[in-house]
């Protein structure tokens, strides 16, 4: 569950063929403005800037450049203004290459007038996707807009009676965005997030010209022309404008509870994620690589079942509970630092294989050093490990044959899953009876990969008699 380094950061988009140009329209270079000053959040900056405020172990000017280059986005321009140099420091650290510093001379006129410093690096593009450094966007949120394939805008159409109240509100008109401004009515709200052409340059101007330098000044100057297409917040997403330090501590909730994951069964949701995740959020701003915690989970898995070889039981039992606490806390990591990858997940997966064939034999070692019979033992033991994997690679291929999930959270409740599967190994091993967590095991895996598979032998029949 964890990720490779993002200084990598040639993380194609799903879907996407490495080494292929990116569909047409979709943009290449991504904006984030980070050039104004937050009295509102003097008590968390210190008086410094707001883009370097950290939050779930990134800084906010972090969070927005690696949010831009996970949705594919090439190269990534950041406005500054205000503290310019401490926050281009940062900035240049990202990813050399793909990542630079715009210094805006007007910064203090508004975000629109802020803007106007992007434009000499976008020359040749034919759209280009703009957020706030303020504006933290959950998993997927920037996902439809980037492949609106034209101007749009990310709206929430539903926000709560706060952000309603501080937001840019959006006058929306067929599902376009035609007006932006704090003295609308209507329900809707942008998130700080747009998918704009070049001609926005010339509306700031416009703009500026009538005394407005405001972002909301120079996309509504646009939609006169070019109106945005309104792209509602998708509706697992979410999104939180940091203002406060009351919204500080909103974001970080949001953050820790979006670590929870739907396909969760119950020993994750209830047992392991609310220790994980306060784990997680704890460690996240410190230099640990997830697939070091990976690896440390691998270990003290290994403990555990060289412990249960030896008869320790309760000793291997605390070993392979924390093993499967830990499990969480790579991959609830690697989504807080905004660096999860496929290469990432692999190696956890590897490991978690490894440590998973390591616990079975140590029970099975131990179950016969306490006299059990041999030829049970050794069949307990194979059923147990083939049923572990199985359940498991059948995930995989599914995934990977775009085959559509089945219903993780409620197989979960079979007990199958790797968190239910290491908390039966803890519970028998405090029971003494390891034989008895060999046949839980060999039996709740083998019952999750059945359903698991006749789910899919019926969704795939029911796709071929619709065709």
């Amino acid at each position: 569950m964890s990720g490779t380094p993002f200084e990598d950061a040639a993380i194609e988009p799903a879907g996407a063929v490495p080494g292929e140009p990116h569909a047409p329209h979709r943009p290449r270079v991504g904006v984030v403005l980070a050039a104004g000053r937050s009295e509102r959040l003097a008590s968390a900056t210190g008086g410094g800037s707001k883009a370097l405020v950290r939050v779930g172990g990134r800084s906010l000017v972090e969070r927005a450049v690696r949010g831009l280059l996970a949705e594919g986005i090439r190269r990534v321009v950041v406005v500054v203004g205000y503290q310019a140099g401490t926050v281009a420091a940062v900035v240049d650290r990202l990813a050399p290459g793909r990542v630079r510093a715009a210094f805006a001379e007007d910064w203090e006129l508004g975000n629109g007038a802020s803007i106007a410093a992007a434009e000499p690096h976008l020359a040749g593009e034919d759209l280009f996707m703009l957020v706030t450094t303020d504006h933290i966007f959950g998993d997927g949120a920037l996902a439809a807009l980037a492949r609106t394939g034209g101007a749009g805008v990310l709206v929430d159409h539903a926000p709560d009676a706060e952000a309603w109240a501080e937001g840019t509100r959006v006058l929306v008109h067929e599902e376009r965005a035609v007006a932006f401004s704090k003295e609308l009515e209507g329900p809707s709200i942008d998130c700080g997030a747009f998918l704009l052409p070049l001609d926005v340059f010339d509306a700031q101007r416009r703009a500026a010209s009538r005394g407005d330098g405001s972002l909301a000044g120079a996309v509504t100057e646009l939609a006169r022309s070019h109106p945005l297409a309104a792209m509602p917040l998708p509706r697992a997403a979410w999104w939180q404008d940091v203002d406060t330090p009351e919204d500080l501590r909103r974001v970080s909730r949001m953050l820790r509870r979006s670590l929870t994951k739907e396909a969760d069964g119950p020993v994750s949701r209830y047992l392991n994620r609310p220790v994980s995740t306060r784990v997680s959020m704890a460690l996240a701003h410190l230099p640990i690589h997830p697939d070091a915690v990976s690896l440390l989970a691998f270990l003290v898995a290994l403990g555990g079942a060289w412990s249960l070889g030896l008869g320790a039981a309760t000793l291997g039992a605390i070993l392979e509970h924390l093993a499967s606490v830990l499990d969480g806390v790579d991959g609830e990591i690697a989504r807080l630092q905004v660096r999860a990858s496929p290469g990432g997940a692999l190696l956890d997966g590897v490991l978690d294989r490894l440590a998973d064939a390591a616990v079975i034999a140590g029970l099975a070692v131990w179950a016969l050093e306490s006299g059990g019979r041999p030829t049970s033992i050794v069949l307990l033991a194979v059923a147990a490990t083939a049923g572990s994997i199985l359940s498991m690679a059948s995930k995989d291929r599914m995934a990977a044959l775009r085959i559509p999930p089945a219903p993780e959270r409620w197989i979960g409740f079979l007990l199958g899953g790797r968190d239910a599967r290491l908390l039966l190994v803890a519970i028998g091993a405090l029971l003494g009876r390891p034989e008895v967590v060999l046949a839980a095991v060999a039996i709740t895996s083998g019952l999750s990969l059945a359903v698991r598979l006749l789910f899919t032998r019926a969704a795939q029949g029911g796709a071929l008699a619709t065709r």
